[in-house]
């Protein structure tokens, strides 16, 4: 079970990876101005919100079902530093070799936080209980 779950994991992750990609380069194609994916519209924002919906699902399952409790502490920790990425917005210098690197790499760690977060808080709530249980 534990090496289906970390397939499953990688699996996931890919899918965030190849979906950036394709929906970035997809509103670059409409408009080479957009600096971020907020600034999408159209047919382009109803496809990566259901890619986002789709992410929070998975990450869902995720969080109920593959994380070991011993993996609980450095996922936190991984997605605590993969959130504060996100909203550093470090891709910025990207820009200046294409305006389309920025727009991927923040619509990839886009989909990778929307798939970890919800796992994150699922797996908080299991080790608060679980804290709670010890006393």
């Amino acid at each position: 079970m534990e090496k289906i779950a970390h397939y499953a994991f990688l699996a996931f992750v890919l899918i965030a990876i190849v979906a950036g990609l394709a929906i970035g380069a997809w509103a670059y194609s409409i408009n080479t101005n957009l600096p971020y994916p907020e600034n999408m519209t159209g047919n382009v924002a109803n496809a990566n919100s259901y890619i986002l919906l789709i992410m929070v699902i998975l990450g869902i399952i995720v969080g109920l079902i593959s994380i070991a409790a011993k993996e609980i502490q450095p996922f936190l920790i991984a997605t605590i530093a993969l959130v504060v990425a996100s909203l550093a917005q470090v891709w910025t210098p990207l820009g200046t070799i294409s305006n389309l690197l920025p727009y991927l790499a923040s619509l990839i760690l886009s989909y990778i936080v929307a798939f970890v977060a919800p796992a994150a808080v699922l797996l908080a709530i299991k080790a608060v209980f679980a804290l709670e249980r010890s006393k």
